[in-house]
């Protein structure tokens, strides 16, 4: 299975939003830092509420999620400048940048969930910001958007490495088998 890298924006019911966004970020391409040059690729689908989203794919990174600490500064680098190309993207309702972000909230989840809602990266337009009533944590991240700051991406070595699971899973072992002796 694949795990992606990409920008997924909630469009709201009208197709031709997600299309316009989609056109926004198609492709954009950069040089990285480390020299790796990637492309942003999009695609839109609709989610179980039949609102429109676009995923924003930038090639040429892992599809494993985050297997060592460069492809999280690499992941963490492209996201920032996802951010800055996002900031002058056509009209949506809220957007994520991260690792397996696509439909990571369908419209009716971020409103139940509003009270204790804390994403980081999460960008919401003003009057959903002002539909959900909350948060301290956001600040303004463009005229008509505001956003709990992005925290880059981080690399976890358990989540990474098979053998290091199962290492952990022995000593979880060995310490209940302790309590109970």
């Amino acid at each position: 299975m694949a795990w992606i890298f990409s920008l997924s924006a909630e469009c709201g019911s009208d197709e031709s939003n997600a299309h316009k966004f989609a056109q926004h970020f198609e492709g954009i391409s950069w040089l990285l830092s480390n020299g790796r040059h990637c492309q942003c690729h999009t695609d839109i689908f609709q989610d179980i509420e039949e609102n429109w989203w676009c995923r924003v794919s930038p090639s040429n990174l892992s599809e494993v999620g985050i297997d060592s600490p460069e492809s999280a500064y690499s992941m963490t680098e492209l996201g920032i400048l996802l951010y800055q190309s996002l900031r002058f993207a056509p009209p949506f309702r809220y957007a994520l940048v991260g690792v397996e972000v696509d439909e990571f909230r369908t419209y009716s989840e971020l409103l139940e969930e509003s009270s204790n809602l804390s994403i980081p990266g999460l960008v919401l337009a003003k009057p959903l910001e002002q539909e959900l009533g909350i948060l301290s944590v956001l600040r303004p991240f463009s005229s008509s958007y505001v956003w709990q700051p992005y925290a880059g991406e981080v690399y976890n070595p358990l989540m990474a490495s098979q053998n290091l699971k199962n290492k952990l899973n022995e000593l979880l072992k060995l310490t209940s088998q302790a309590k109970t002796a």
